[in-house]
């Protein structure tokens, strides 16, 4: 069980991003594909001595995008099609230099690392559900007390995967939306054309594909789950970005200085 655990730990280290792109379908774009998109994130780049992501569309109407990746050389960045069809360009600038900022910030690597670890404790929780289910069929007193076992076990990492993990990933995302939207205003020197994305962007944020992966939540630039989601429900007041109009007043603050 455990051998299998760490290895599960391992894979997804180093493939969880492909994992995740995955899981949205996403579709990578060339400079010939989309030349204006890619041109936008090469010149970010280049200003900032980043490595080239890898630059993926998710085929939805609503406005969203993310970064993932171990590491800036193993990095890929993810827009929605309706990102990109709605913003101006200088607004769309913003996003992805928004996305960068996670990049060079290590981001990245830590929200990978507690979406694989919040998967890992739900997996664990399912296998040991499953096992005191098969450890209770029959008779006899041990047979009993490795099912009892198993359920408590079971019960442990799903407390801890579901509710104490997302909690302590949620902490964070809040904190590092703050400094990458600061990041972003600095890399492009127009935070008001970020604070103009946002207010946009907030209006039709949810991504559909991400309703059966809700702890990619806090890896967008805003919330893609629907309001009626159980896991917005069950997060309330410990949503994994802060409110957008304290966002758009920091980088309105900002504007005036830079």
């Amino acid at each position: 069980l455990w051998g299998a655990a760490m290895l599960w730990i391992i894979f997804s280290y180093y493939c969880g991003s492909a994992l995740l792109i995955h899981s949205v379908h996403g579709i990578e774009i060339h400079r010939e594909d989309q030349p204006e998109i890619y041109r936008l994130v090469e010149n970010l780049c280049i200003a900032q001595g980043l490595p080239m992501p890898r630059i993926y569309i998710i085929n939805d109407d609503s406005l969203n995008a993310f970064a993932t990746g171990r590491d800036p050389e193993h990095a890929s960045i993810a827009l929605t099609k309706g990102i990109v069809l709605k913003l101006e360009r200088v607004e769309l600038e913003g996003v992805i230099a928004h996305e960068l900022s996670h990049i060079q910030n290590r981001d990245i690597r830590l929200m990978l690392i507690t979406v694989v670890g919040i998967s890992f404790f739900t997996f664990l929780s399912e296998i040991c559900s499953r096992m005191g289910m098969n450890s209770g069929r029959g008779s006899g007193r041990n047979k009993g007390n490795a099912a009892l076992l198993f359920f408590v076990l079971g019960i442990f990492f799903a407390i801890y995967g579901y509710l104490i993990a997302p909690l302590i990933r949620l902490a964070l995302s809040r904190t590092r939306e703050f400094q990458a939207d600061a990041s972003a205003a600095l890399m492009t020197r127009h935070p008001a054309a970020l604070a103009s994305a946002l207010q946009k962007i907030s209006v039709d944020p949810r991504v559909e594909v991400l309703d059966e992966h809700a702890s990619m939540a806090a890896m967008c630039i805003a919330n893609p789950l629907g309001k009626g989601s159980l896991f917005t429900a069950i997060s309330g007041l410990f949503s994994t970005h802060p409110p957008v109009e304290a966002r758009i007043a920091a980088l309105r603050e900002m504007d005036g200085r830079i």
